[in-house]
């Protein structure tokens, strides 16, 4: 099998000699190319072992992270163009980036799950096997705080207060914040600690500080967290596109319907900008129009 180093050469190769592509162009996908290889490499994949889902947990982390419009577009067309390369070459039998989306312009509105439909993927997890525990304590804390998947990846024990319910995470630009837990997610980690050191394999070194772990002893990649939240979502029969950044569009969406102040939901999210909560205002318009739009007899042929 061709390295993931090689591959990265005979793409740049491939950008010069065939596609002709500018000398910018080509610095820039490249160092792309390198950023999604390091965040495959935390989940233990390489290049050619992406699927849809993962790139797609890619694009939302950069988009996460504050990176801009302009810069994410340049970020999947690099992405696509790699993996159209590979296909080109039969490395791979089908591009995974395929299905990938340039941002449009504006902002755009992320999915939302029900209330129902996040009761019914924690209701998939097998409580009476401890990983199954940990997966339920994990999405709960994902809905219940409103976590970006990194800080829950990095979520470290001693800043988890079970007796006063608030944990402090260390979010953008290593800014920590005060975020409340719910009832629910606090049960459920007691749940997981409890279970943690007689099920789980010894903590590697390094590891120590982490809450959650893999049953190798090691902290948990963003990778794994999604395919926790998707296995989850489809044992549910939950059929939107979503990742670990949908729970967290949900805990903002259900809070502000539930008539939380729009700056306490951008200090619990960690926003820097009052304009980026803002969007889930968006989303609160843009639904009860749709529901005025199903539900008044003016909509539903009655004259």
């Amino acid at each position: 099998m061709i390295s993931d180093d090689i591959l990265c050469q005979n793409f740049k190769a491939y950008m010069l000699l065939e596609r002709g592509y500018s000398e910018n162009t080509r610095i820039a996908y490249l160092s792309d190319l390198v950023r999604l290889h390091q965040w495959l490499a935390e989940g233990g994949y390489t290049l050619t072992m992406a699927t849809p889902e993962v790139l797609a947990d890619f694009v939302f982390q950069i988009h996460d992270i504050g990176v801009s419009q302009r810069t994410q577009a340049r970020i999947v067309a690099g992405v696509k163009a790699f993996y159209h390369y590979l296909k080109l070459e039969h490395l791979i039998s089908e591009d995974p980036s395929m299905l990938l989306e340039r941002p449009a312009i504006g902002r755009s509105l992320p999915e939302v799950l029900s209330v129902e439909e996040i009761d019914a993927m924690c209701a998939t997890f097998d409580v009476a096997d401890p990983l199954g525990v940990r997966n339920r304590a994990i999405l709960e804390t994902l809905y219940g705080s409103g976590l970006r998947v990194s800080e829950l990846c990095m979520l470290e024990e001693r800043l988890v207060n079970i007796a006063d319910r608030f944990l402090i995470v260390s979010g953008k630009g290593n800014k920590e914040r005060m975020v409340p837990m719910s009832d629910t997610a606090v049960r459920w980690i007691e749940e997981y600690i409890a279970v943690r050191d007689s099920s789980y394999s010894a903590v590697k070194p390094g590891n120590e500080a982490y809450l959650f772990f893999n049953r190798r002893g090691a902290h948990l990649s963003r990778v794994m967290v999604f395919y926790i939240v998707r296995d989850a979502a489809e044992a549910a029969g939950v059929t939107k596109t979503i990742s670990p950044h949908t729970m967290r569009h949900s805990f903002a969406t259900h809070m502000l319907e539930g008539g939380a102040n729009l700056r306490a939901i951008q200090q619990m999210l960690g926003h820097t900008s009052i304009g980026t909560t803002e969007m889930y205002l968006h989303m609160d318009t843009t639904r009860l129009r749709s529901e005025i739009l199903n539900c008044h007899p003016r909509n539903r042929g009655r004259g």
